[in-house]
């Protein structure tokens, strides 16, 4: 199993749980972003500069991507992209995108994008918390008991 990390707006916490996770279980993380990315040195943790441009990140998170990888993702349609290739994608908030739930999100997404273009302060997510942190390391362990490395 490969972990993969949409790294351009994937939150520090979040990162620093996977580096622990990759040393700890001896899994592979590739951070994928557009700029350039500092990581600890391993053998287990990879950073992947891309070019800039929308959505190259997540094209290349896609291309790589194989069935039961995880993909680490808020951006929704990278995670629907994802499941599509048959592996699993998690938000840094502890949410996993699945097959059954993919669709309200792209819905819920593209009226949130409708209500925006039309001028409606739709006011952002909100601020990252010790809970989302939790509530994503969990999952995370579950996943991996389930489907990984334990």
């Amino acid at each position: 199993m490969q972990i993969w990390v949409d790294a351009d707006a994937c939150p520090g916490v979040i990162k620093d749980i996977l580096f622990r996770l990759a040393e700890r279980l001896e899994i592979n993380v590739t951070l994928v972003a557009n700029k350039l990315l500092r990581t600890p040195p391993s053998r287990y943790i990879k950073a992947l500069q891309v070019p800039s441009g929308f959505d190259v990140a997540d094209q290349e998170i896609v291309r790589l991507a194989q069935t039961g990888d995880l993909v680490i993702t808020a951006d929704i349609p990278l995670a629907a992209d994802a499941l599509e290739k048959g592996a699993y994608a998690l938000n840094p908030r502890g949410e996993f995108y699945t097959k059954e739930n993919i669709r309200e999100f792209l819905s819920m997404r593209s009226f949130m994008d409708d209500l925006r273009s039309g001028g409606v302060d739709t006011g952002g997510p909100a601020p990252f918390s010790q809970a989302d942190r939790q509530m994503f390391a969990n999952q995370l362990d579950r996943h991996l008991t389930r489907y990984g490395k334990q």
